[in-house]
Order: C-alpha cells, then structure tokens, then sequence
C-alpha cells in the first residue's frame, strides 16, 4: 500500500494522520502534546511518526504544516513561535535522513488554504484566498491551482500587513499590522484597554474573544464596538486582498470568524467601501472554512500527494 503521512506541528499539540493513496481519510490518527519531559521536540516528532506507522508497513511520503516563517524551498525552518529550539532547523533533511522517507513542508496557514482548495470548501476554484482569524491572523494564496509563497517561501503573510500606520502593537514587534487589530488578541486588548480607561460595559477585567462575544450578541455597546472595529479593519484588508489577488472565492477560518455576522457584517460595510470597483466582487464567493482545525493537516496531506508541483516556482 501506498501510505502517506500528514503532519500539523502546533505549539501545544503535534498531530500526525496516515492515509492511503488518493484518500482522504485517515486509517491513523494520532496527537501529542508538542513538548513534555527531557525529550526534544524532533525526538518526539519521531516518535509520533513510528507509533503511527502501521506495523509491517512503510510511509511512502510525508507532508508538515509547520508555524512561522519557513522556507519551504530548502526545507528549513527560520523561526518558529512557542518552539524556540526549531530556530534554523533543517527540519527535512533531519527527517529524511532519520526514516529515509521523501518528506515536504510549509506553513501551517499556507497549507490550510492548500487543504481548503483540495478538500474543502475551495473545492473546484483556481484562484482562492484563506484567512485564519483566531489568536493571529495567517493566510494562504491559491493562484492557477498553485500554493504562492514567494522567492523564499515567506509570501502570503496576510495577518502582518500593516493597515494602521503607528497603531496597536502586534505580536510580531511591529505596529499597526491586520493581527494587532482584527485578530482574538487584537479584539481582546482593545476591550480590556476600554475598560481600563473606564468604558461602561458588562464586561469586566480581560475577558477573552468568546465572553467579549456573548456580551455583544446580548447588546453590550463596547463589545459590538469591539466587532464593529475589527470587521472594518478586516475589510480594509480584505478590499486590499482582492485588489491584488483577484480571487473567486474568499474563506475565512479560525474561532474569531465562527462569531458570524457579528464580524461579517462590519467586514462587508467596510469592504464596500473601500473596494476599487464592484467589479472585484463579480462571482466572488466569502464563506466558513469547511475543514476547522484540520485544515493544516489536509493540506500537508495534499503537498505530499502532490508534491512540489503544488508550489509556485520561485523561479
């Protein structure tokens, strides 16, 4: 049998899945958390990889969804967030060399849009765009039926595109970006920072995204400002997006954008507004991920199959 194997490396859990050849359902799945003990994470990266395999048999390809800044040209890892050690790491080549195994990899957010336009809800379209709004903000571009990452692999990173000159602070060091303002994080420092200067509300402290939420869905004035903010600056982002990608659909993914049209709602306002001509929305889809939280591992499933063929040429 023909075995592929898929990867999805978070910062609190790695997950691995085993599939058979042109399938899309796993015959294995298996999570671990992504640190624990006096092992490193590449032994226990390892380690997940041989417990998964199925006894007397042998993985054919591997595909990892990887966070952070990589080059998935030369298969190495810049930096990673939460997994500091990973910092330069030739994470292909160590796996190849230690199960002999041809592996490819990617961003994680990259490989949740690869996984959307196979699997999912991009299903049939050739020109896609993903946005994952959650406690970041990640993206992927799908141009021609082909992932677009750029010279070194480090395009489409659509949540640190800077929206507000000298605005909020993002997680990335650098201020103003789409996550510092529209992502969980963002929404959640806005209403606590509201608070703080004595904003009335039923909200109190530093509630998270979901409370911050409820409160709105109830008519709480500085949660649905909350919403009304980050939607408008999304669909700034968003009218940008279209301009220079021209996609036919639009999928967003990530817990923030499960609040529905609490958030859509401002995003449409806003994107209306500030589109270059209505022209861009011609036969334009904007829907939900279909795939949640194994977007990622559909993706590296789907890069693997598929292998570099998936990737736009950096030549």
């Amino acid at each position: 049998m023909n075995l592929t194997l898929a990867l999805d490396i978070g910062g609190t859990h790695m997950r691995a899945a085993v599939f058979l050849d042109k399938e899309n359902l796993p015959i294995k799945h298996s999570r671990i958390r992504t640190q624990g003990g006096n092992e490193s994470t590449f032994d226990r990266l390892i380690r997940l990889i041989r417990a998964i395999t199925p006894p007397n048999q042998s993985i054919n390809q591997i595909g990892i969804a990887v966070p952070g800044l990589i080059d998935p040209h030369q298969g190495v890892i810049l930096t990673t967030p939460n997994i500091p050690e990973w910092t330069g790491m030739p994470i292909v080549e160590m796996i190849e060399d230690e199960l002999g195994v041809p592996t490819v990899m990617g961003n994680d957010a990259n490989l949740a849009a690869m996984g959307e336009w196979r699997y999912g809800a991009g299903q049939g379209h050739h020109h896609l765009l993903y946005l994952t709004i959650s406690t970041g903000i990640g993206g992927g571009v799908i141009i021609e039926d082909r992932l677009l990452v750029g010279s070194h692999g480090l395009g489409a990173e659509l949540g640190h595109v800077t929206i507000l000159p000298d605005g909020p602070l993002c997680s990335c060091g650098q201020r103003g970006h789409l996550e510092a303002l529209a992502s969980g994080t963002g929404i959640a420092t806005y209403v606590a920072e509201q608070l703080l200067a004595g904003k009335a509300s039923c909200l109190k402290g530093k509630p998270d995204t979901q409370l911050i939420a409820k409160a709105a869905n109830n008519g709480d004035n500085l949660a649905k400002a909350a919403f009304d903010r980050a939607g408008y600056y999304l669909g700034l982002a968003l009218a940008n997006y279209l301009t220079i990608f021209n996609p036919t659909i639009v999928i967003m993914g990530g817990g923030v954008s499960q609040t529905g049209d609490l958030l859509l709602n401002p995003v449409r306002r806003s994107l209306d507004s500030a589109l270059l001509s209505c022209e861009y929305l011609q036969d334009l889809v904007i829907t939900q991920a279909a795939l949640g939280d194994d977007a990622g591992l559909f993706g590296a499933l789907a890069l693997a199959q598929g292998n570099k063929s998936l990737i736009q040429n950096p030549k």
